[in-house]
């Protein structure tokens, strides 16, 4: 079983994430590829909450192919290319998430290969 570090010596998180995810040895790690908010049809929704339920759902998916899934995540590292669109990827993020949230980063970049796309998602999972 993973496990959450949030060092009581140090401040809280900024938001719902967790400092460090211990992962034990017996586990398998799986490394997902930046995800962008594109759907199979090649639909790209305009707002930074429909790219990111879009990126989250292509982890899923990922995930389950892999025999795991949302709960398993251990790292995201998310990207979106305006401080504007932070309150909606975060509150979408939070809802794929249970507690402990998994270790997180969030950076504001200047874009991304298409410039439709405003988030983009990777992850690192751990399983038995």
């Amino acid at each position: 079983m993973t496990r959450a570090h949030t060092p009581g010596g140090i401040r809280p998180p900024f938001a719902r994430y967790s400092h460090a995810i211990e992962v034990p040895p017996d586990h398998r790690l799986l490394f997902a590829s930046g995800q962008l908010g594109i759907a199979a049809d090649d639909t790209v929704p305009a707002d930074a909450e429909g790219q990111t339920r879009l990126c989250f759902d292509n982890i899923s998916a990922i995930l389950d192919e892999a025999g795991m899934t949302l709960a398993d995540v251990v790292r995201i590292n998310a990207y979106v290319s305006d401080r504007a669109h932070l309150p909606g990827y975060m509150t979408v993020r939070d809802s794929y998430f249970s507690d402990p949230p998994p270790a997180s980063t969030l950076m504001i970049v200047s874009g991304f290969a298409r410039e439709e796309f405003v988030v983009e998602v990777e992850v690192i999972a751990a399983a038995p």
